[in-house]
């Protein structure tokens, strides 16, 4: 019998209908699946949760100026955040990674200085990234999750914080699926229409600027959003 076969059937033969608890089972047999194991079980869950400030914010496609950014990170650490509340209710360690805000923070506890500089550049006007700071980022994402694997914890769970994310996230979702980009532009977090004409315009700018590159290393250069660890395997 396979390992997916006896979980099914653990799950099948406990004191309920079958099916009764519908994706909590879905939910129980992938875990099992992905620890290889008939008792899966979920260790010291961590939230990471990664914040930079994306150059492209400079040009106008956002509601809010990149200021908010450190401002989001100071309420995180001061445990105001609705993530704050999330992790609070539901046992979560926080974890928040300075990965490259525009600004200096003061040492605290649930705070990781992982800067790869003081936000990217403007991929308007060319790559977001340096091709070592995008390599710092992966190395450093890789890192930081080992580093977590190691005290015991076996469930990872990422967010990112930075004014113009929206517009990055645009940007790969259009190049990695080929969605035309005007179906993947919205309004983030209230553009007006005026501004989210504005925000499509610019961001048009910069893939006729830059294209569709098909390495996923080149595409994170160029777009900038290498804030959690590789994302590029959904793609």
């Amino acid at each position: 019998m396979t390992l997916e076969e006896t979980l099914r059937r653990k799950i099948d033969l406990k004191t309920k209908p079958l099916g009764a608890l519908g994706q909590l089972e879905t939910l129980a047999l992938r875990i099992g699946l992905i620890q290889q194991t008939e008792a899966p079980a979920l260790k010291h869950p961590t939230i990471l949760v990664f914040a930079a400030d994306h150059g492209i914010a400079a040009e106008g496609v956002s509601a809010y100026p990149a200021e908010v950014t450190y401002q989001m990170v100071l309420n995180f650490l001061g445990g105001g955040a609705a993530i704050n509340v999330f992790c609070r209710e539901n046992g979560l360690d926080l974890r928040v990674v300075d990965a490259g805000v525009n600004a200096a923070f003061p040492e605290h506890s649930s705070l990781i200085a992982a800067k790869a500089g003081y936000g990217t550049a403007s991929f308007l006007h060319g790559p977001a990234l340096t091709v070592e700071q995008l390599e710092f980022c992966l190395a450093k994402g890789a890192e930081l999750v080992q580093s977590l694997q190691q005290t015991g914890c076996n469930v990872v769970g990422f967010g990112e914080m930075g004014i113009g994310n929206t517009s990055s996230a645009s940007m790969l979702m259009s190049v990695c699926t080929g969605i035309p980009l005007d179906q993947c532009v919205g309004k983030g977090t209230g553009l007006t229409t005026d501004q989210l004409s504005r925000k499509q315009s610019v961001l048009q700018q910069a893939l006729t600027r830059h294209g569709s590159p098909t390495d996923p290393y080149k595409i994170l250069q160029t777009y900038g959003a290498s804030k959690s660890p590789r994302w590029w395997e959904q793609c």
